[in-house]
């Protein structure tokens, strides 16, 4: 049986500012990239949050971004390689002394926003950031946009890792990302976006932005949490796979 992860980013909530419906989307994802405090969320939320994906035996995925709350970790920062590997380390720290106090355990990482981008491009960011991971727990699994570098040189370095596709994100014809930036980025069309999904479980292949099938490796599949009508196009992602016999299951599972 074909099998696919759905995930999220999660944990991103403070009463200041609310992005997403965390509660909502546990009941639907089969694994949660939950913030690790720098680029959004605070310890009660987060903490919050892990409470819930354990109770819903959610797999927990570290999420951790550039130190960049103002901007949401959405901005590149040029940032040196010591710098980042200690940010990325201490992050992955608290989200893991936080799983732990409610029963819970980090079994992946991927990284947030512009951070998740850079590591996609930029080897030195990369190394920085499998670095990071390797120092904290070698045994977490790296989770990756497919095709990115930042897979290749976990590989290299001895780290199990994943590759995720998106279902509310347009590709270009080359299997990237089409940049928000630019019109048509972001889809919205629940049940379009479903039929994509499936179409990446069963065939390996998602219609571009200018109408080309690409191929796109995934072992995961991410609906954002803070995007308008995320909960509806997770709900219709997970019906359609499920419909279509497609086994939701976590790509990475606990380690005890």
């Amino acid at each position: 049986m074909v099998s696919i992860d759905l995930n999220s980013d999660l944990g991103e909530n403070t009463p200041a500012r609310i992005v997403g419906d965390d509660a909502a989307m546990l009941q639907i994802v089969t694994s949660a990239n939950v913030s690790c405090g720098f680029h959004a969320g605070d310890p009660e939320g987060i903490k919050n949050t892990l409470t819930a994906a354990v109770h819903n035996s959610v797999s927990i995925g570290a999420h951790p971004g550039y130190r960049d709350y103002e901007n949401f970790g959405r901005l590149p920062v040029d940032v040196d390689s010591s710098t980042l590997q200690a940010h990325v380390e201490y992050q992955l720290g608290a989200i893991a002394a936080l799983s732990k106090a409610v029963g819970g355990e980090v079994v992946y990482v991927k990284p947030h926003g512009a951070l998740y981008n850079t590591v996609a491009i930029d080897e030195r960011q990369a190394r920085d950031v499998v670095n990071a991971v390797k120092a904290i727990d070698p045994g977490l699994v790296l989770l990756g946009l497919a095709g990115g570098v930042v897979l290749d040189i976990a590989e290299r370095a001895g780290l199990e890792t994943a590759a995720e596709a998106f279902a509310d994100r347009a590709y270009t014809s080359e299997g990237t990302l089409v940049s928000r930036s630019q019109p048509g980025a972001v889809l919205h069309d629940v049940g379009a976006v479903a039929e994509r999904m499936v179409r990446l479980a069963n065939e390996g292949v998602v219609r571009s932005i200018h109408g080309i099938d690409v191929p796109v490796r995934a072992d995961s599949i991410c609906v954002h949490g803070d995007s308008a009508g995320a909960i509806s196009m997770a709900r219709e992602t997970r019906a359609a796979l499920r419909t279509a016999g497609i086994e939701l299951r976590p790509f990475a599972g606990s380690r005890a």
